[in-house]
């Protein structure tokens, strides 16, 4: 597959579309990528974006970074990459429990002892954000993507978050769509906001997990995005979002963890999504 797709656009109803391939929160499981890169070719994009934390939780670090380099993947720093790259011993994540933070440390413990120079200073390389600026009917409208929130590589931006919070973080931002990961559950919330006398709209757009859902559903879930030359912040259903899932070979991403140091527990919560 070429870096951005076939490069070529689809025709809906007499407008050409522009289809937008995200995904993240890969976490090292090679056999969800694998599969995840299959379901791609099939789907001619125009453009494909990683939003990060490509690492940890599993074994195969370094397959999973090559995989994305090779295909020439524009990728930002998720906080598990952040920490990895910087061969620190806290990955930025929140942990409830002393047991959750336990386990934990034995997953960067072995993402650090398992990945190779090479890898360590890609991560370290990688920007925070990529911000995409479109010239729809001479209009500005920008796409930006980040790992957790525009604030903070490691924020948690969920579904039921306060409506005014939200559009105040996309607002500040300046992104009238606003694509992320890092909860691993999916979601796309259409935000209507006054402005001018008019009422115009923002898009919040979770990707869901390739290698690691929390939503239990077990399979990868990626977004593949939608717009056109009419797109606009007008109308709410100019921005199209299609929520991919995409099996696997779940069995093997979860021995591969019961095999090795990692607590078995990982492996439970791949089978079951949580």
């Amino acid at each position: 597959m070429l870096p951005f797709g076939s490069g070529t656009s689809i025709t809906l109803k007499h407008k050409i579309v522009m289809k937008i391939a995200l995904f993240s929160d890969i976490h090292s499981n090679l056999p969800a990528l694998e599969a995840f890169f299959e379901d791609l070719s099939k789907q001619n994009v125009d453009a494909v974006y990683c939003l990060g934390d490509l690492v940890g939780y599993n074994i195969w670090p370094n397959e999973v970074i090559n995989e994305i380099r090779k295909r020439g993947i524009p990728t930002i720093a998720g906080n598990y990459d952040y920490g990895v790259g910087r061969n620190s011993d806290d990955c930025g994540c929140f942990y409830k429990t002393d047991l959750e933070k336990e386990m934990g440390s034995v997953s960067i413990a072995l993402t650090n002892e398992l990945i190779l120079d090479n890898e360590r200073r890609y991560l370290r390389t990688l920007p925070a954000h990529i911000n995409l600026e479109y010239q729809l009917n001479n209009v500005s409208f920008n796409l930006l993507l980040v790992h957790g929130s525009p604030r903070k590589i490691n924020e948690y931006l969920f579904e039921d978050r306060d409506g005014k919070s939200m559009l105040r973080i996309l607002d500040n931002a300046n992104a009238d769509i606003m694509a992320f990961g890092h909860t691993h559950k999916p979601y796309h919330r259409i935000l209507a906001y006054e402005s001018d006398g008019q009422t115009k709209y923002r898009h919040a757009i979770n990707l869901g997990s390739i290698g690691k859902p929390k939503d239990g559903d077990p399979r990868g879930c990626y977004v593949i995005l939608s717009i056109n030359e009419s797109t606009n912040k007008f109308d709410p259903d100019s921005v199209q979002s299609e929520f991919v899932r995409v099996k696997y070979d779940l069995e093997k991403a979860a021995k591969a963890i019961e095999e090795s140091i990692l607590p078995n527990a990982y492996a439970d919560m791949l089978r079951k999504a949580y």
